[in-house]
């Protein structure tokens, strides 16, 4: 199939298989006569396990070692299941952050009553410094 049938099949971008493909999350498929990729059903069955992995927020890396693991029939379970605990650890935290910056936006939003800009309070928590409770924290860029 072509690259953009398994788009479709896949429910992802074309230049999201595109940059899969390019940082080597995808094997790089045959090229037809014409110069197609010619992708197999394989193909569609790797980047669906990638997008799901994405949806579940799962770095690229983290993906490229589970899909080494998939690989590996014989290995046990134990060190996809590490991963995934670890994941779930970091999920964990990132909840309770983001819980934390939405009390703190709530508290700011409650004390914005309108008026001037030079009594806005959400502008002047923002000049404010950050608490010890409530670190940054990074939020990954958007899944493809």
């Amino acid at each position: 199939m072509k690259i953009g049938e398994l788009a479709a099949a896949t429910g992802c971008h074309l230049e999201t298989v595109r940059y899969y493909e390019k940082i080597g999350l995808l094997p790089k498929p045959p090229r037809t006569g014409s110069g197609y990729r010619a992708y197999r059903p394989s193909d569609v069955a790797r980047v669906r396990f990638i997008a799901r992995g994405r949806s579940l927020g799962f770095s690229l890396d983290e993906i490229r070692s589970l899909l080494r693991l998939s690989e590996s029939p014989d290995l046990a379970c134990g060190d996809v299941d590490a991963l995934a605990r670890q994941h779930l650890t970091e999920v964990r935290l990132k909840l309770t952050q983001l819980q934390r910056m939405e009390a703190e936006l709530m508290a700011t939003v409650e004390r914005c009553r309108g008026g001037q800009r030079a009594t806005c309070a959400v502008l002047q928590s923002l000049g404010e410094p950050d608490l010890p409770t409530s670190p940054a924290i990074s939020i990954h860029a958007p899944m493809g």
